[in-house]
């Protein structure tokens, strides 16, 4: 593994992870909300034999400082940064984001280091808009009642503490299918109490109000779409209605008994979807 870091268009600097062969077809992790790289090791693992795997923390997660700005406009920049930082002129790369990952690869499409070296993207458990009213991680009715709640657990400044039984439990009910298997609960239970409660606050508030359905008519590239049919948190609606809307869509997987966190309920599928993307998109660069 190599680290770099990436300064994007405030002057935020961002933690850069770069895992195989240098002149490998290049994919880009992006991770969600409350995570970190760690959430893409499986991905990592499984692809850095064979395709140069560039994974970053979004500001204030894992080793990313945090940044006085949460806002999509500061997600996208920083993933143009990041591409930019990592990728040669005329090299593209596969992009996949997770959950708020996922609303970076929305909130970026159409920019100019976008368009220049994006191929294909993968999004993965995600949604573009009325992220707090569409859950059902509390298990009443859909109205103003279960949004305030929804908003009110997911924008919590408590601290989670240590990671608990309980904590456990919560989580997997939260975020996972109900075949999760423990050490994929642990596993994430681990990186979602790592993130300081400030960032996690500060992000929730964004969630609460995004709004990115226009822009899916600007994600021309090819993209995939995976969604689990147990998530609480983007229910498969939002894939669906993401699907609908792509210019190039290339289909949507939705899967039986996962939740939310696809990468780690589904590793073999989501590293699957992603070797596909990048052998049939990826662009090398010039000269190599």
């Amino acid at each position: 593994m190599r680290t770099l870091t990436a300064t994007s268009r405030d002057g935020s600097p961002l933690h850069v992870e770069i895992h195989g062969p240098e002149t490998a077809p290049a994919v880009v992790l992006v991770h969600g909300w409350t995570c970190s790289t760690a959430f893409w090791a499986a991905q990592i693992d499984g692809l850095k034999r064979d395709h140069r795997v560039i994974a970053y923390d979004l500001r204030g997660h894992g080793r990313t400082p945090a940044s006085p700005v949460s806002s999509t406009e500061a997600l996208a920049d920083d993933l143009e940064a990041v591409l930019l930082a990592t990728l040669a002129p005329g090299e593209k790369a596969v992009v996949a984001g997770h959950s708020m990952g996922g609303m970076t690869v929305m909130a970026a499409a159409g920019r100019p280091a976008f368009e220049a070296h994006v191929a294909a993207t993968l999004l993965c458990s995600t949604g573009s808009s009325r992220l707090v009213a569409e859950s059902t991680v509390v298990p009443i009715g859909p109205g103003r009642v279960r949004t305030w709640l929804t908003g009110k657990i997911l924008g919590s400044k408590a601290p989670l503490g240590p990671v608990t039984p309980v904590g456990k439990r919560i989580l997997k009910y939260a975020t996972m299918g109900p075949g999760s298997a423990p050490e994929a609960v642990e596993a994430c239970a681990r990186i979602v109490h790592a993130c300081p409660r400030k960032v996690r606050h500060d992000w929730s508030v964004v969630l609460e109000s995004i709004e990115l359905g226009d822009q899916l008519a600007r994600l021309r590239v090819p993209t995939a779409v995976v969604a689990g049919a147990a998530d609480r948190l983007t229910p498969p609606a939002h894939a669906r209605e993401i699907a609908a809307a792509l210019p190039n869509c290339l289909g949507l997987t939705e899967l039986f008994g996962v939740g939310h966190m696809t990468p780690v309920e589904a590793p073999d599928l989501v590293t699957a979807r992603i070797r596909e993307l990048a052998t049939t998109y990826s662009q090398l660069k010039e000269g190599a």
